[in-house]
Parts: C-alpha cells; structure tokens; sequence
C-alpha cells in the first residue's frame, strides 16, 4: 500500500553517509542502541528544534518493549512509503548517535516534516546532521516544501 505522500514510482533513498555520521533505515535491529541513545539525551533532545512541544521524548523514558514497538511502526512506515525514519550511525559501527524523521506536515504550506536529533555527547553534530539532510532532501527527494522545524 502506498500513499501520496512520495510519488508511486520514486525509490527512496536508504542512506546517507558523511564523515560524522551514516544514516539507514530505523528498525527492529536498532533497539538497544536507539533505546540507549535517546534515554541518555531526553533534556538535550527536548531543546532541539523541533521538540519543543515536548511530548517526545518522554521524560520518564520508555521501556525497551515499548521501544522496539515504536520501531517496528517506524520500519512499517517506511515499508508503507508513510513516513521515513533514519537512524543515525557513528561511522563504521552501528552505535546509535541520533534519528532523522520525514513525515507528512500536517501544514498546508509544508509537504514534509523533517526532525533531526543527536545524543547529548554528539551535540556538535545537531547543525551539520540538519544541514546534511536539508541539501538531501533538495537533491534526493520529492519534496518541495520542507518544514524543517525552525532550522
């Protein structure tokens, strides 16, 4: 099943690599580390643009089934072309240092909302991570009109 939200026959992209960080698609295999990288940082991720409603991540944390249940839909999405949701790798392993989330804008003036995070001792690479994935989106995607949550 697909949706509109990528046209039919676009193959979306499944990684991005740069010197700091590679990125891949978020799934089931990620749990632990995913789960590790976001509960050591949920007060730096909460001051990242685009977290400033403060619903995620939850301050108490989740538990480690609870996360593997929010990757399993993350990793459907993609499947269903719904939503893209990347993890953020240190390169050359597959430790978990952030996330990148592209989904449908609920706004009319945006086709996309793009959020970025990275753990608190990667916080250095918040700028570059968004930035990487802006020029990604232009080169690399359909989207014309990016919301990039005030970055």
């Amino acid at each position: 099943m697909t949706t509109d939200f990528v046209p039919e026959d676009f193959e979306p992209p499944t990684s991005l690599a740069t010197a700091g960080f590679v990125l891949e698609p978020l799934g089931p295999q990620h749990n632990e580390s995913d789960h590790a990288a976001w509960s050591s940082s949920i007060a730096h991720i909460r001051r990242t643009p685009g977290y400033a409603d403060g619903s995620w991540p939850p301050v108490d944390g989740m538990s480690l089934e609870d996360n593997l249940a929010d990757l399993t839909r993350h990793a459907a999405d993609f499947e269903a072309r719904r939503g893209f949701t990347f993890t953020v790798l240190e390169p050359g392993s597959h430790e978990v240092i952030g996330c990148v989330y592209l989904y449908p804008s609920a706004s009319d003036e945006h086709d996309v909302k793009v959020q970025t995070w990275v753990r608190t001792d990667r916080a250095g690479l918040d700028q570059p991570l968004a930035d990487a994935v802006a020029t990604w989106l232009e080169t690399d995607w359909p989207w014309e009109r990016p919301d990039r949550r005030g970055r």
